[in-house]
């Protein structure tokens, strides 16, 4: 029976040459499966947002509920809820619930022509372009989101100055204070909520994008 050499068996093992496990062709195609997978949550979720919002809206609005509990927080300042204040107010609603619907819309197809974009996107620079991309489009459609809550809150605040202004009502100092500091803290109250949503929902899909911008961006160096 032949002596067994340890030493010998490590030297040769040593010696093999090691390959690599997957060489840079193959982390681009893994990287670019990842990469559309997260866009593709993305869009999916938006999609999921927005008839979520659209049934929302159109149940509420024809309930009523919204448009009432405003029109009686009206009456509290002094106002009296006449057809007009009614009409002008359901009208206004609705142009910005559309407005809102628009938006969103637009935020799904844009998701939707990155995902088509990336899922064919086999030129290293090309992807890496349009992941940025796409990291610059969800970033907008939370701002935008901050901002049309900011927007529509400032329009409906006006139409009650303005309603209270054509019916020669001028509240107590008291309750219009009440009134404007409600409405600083609940708009930011809900904007900060928005803000959290996206950053949990999205934020957690993003940062794992990130990693695979990072992973792609190093692939190109090396290529350079």
């Amino acid at each position: 029976m032949p002596e067994f050499d340890l030493d010998s068996l490590k030297k040769t093992w040593q010696e093999q040459p090691v390959q690599e496990k997957y060489d840079n062709s193959e982390i681009l195609q893994m990287l670019n499966r990842k990469s559309r997978n997260y866009v593709k949550y993305i869009f999916w979720i938006s999609v999921f947002e927005f008839f979520l919002f659209s049934v929302m809206g159109i149940f509420y609005f024809f309930q009523g509920e919204e448009t009432n509990g405003f029109l009686n927080f009206l009456e509290k300042l002094g106002a009296k809820k006449t057809p007009e204040v009614e009409s002008n107010f359901d009208t206004i609603y609705l142009v910005l619930k559309i407005l809102s619907l628009i938006v969103t819309a637009y935020f799904v197809y844009k998701f939707y022509q990155n995902y088509r974009k990336i899922r064919i996107e086999e030129n290293l620079k090309g992807l890496i372009t349009r992941i940025i991309k796409f990291k610059k489009t969800v970033n907008a459609f939370i701002l935008i989101s901050i901002l049309l809550l900011v927007a529509f809150t400032s329009i409906f605040t006006i139409f009650i100055f303005y309603a209270l202004n054509s019916q020669n009502i001028e509240p107590e100092k008291s309750a219009l204070i009440i009134f404007v500091v409600g409405v600083i803290l609940t708009t930011g109250l809900s904007a900060l909520l928005i803000w959290l949503y996206y950053r949990l929902v999205y934020g957690i899909i993003m940062r794992k994008l990130d990693k695979n911008l990072t992973q792609l961006k190093e692939i190109d160096s090396q290529e350079i």
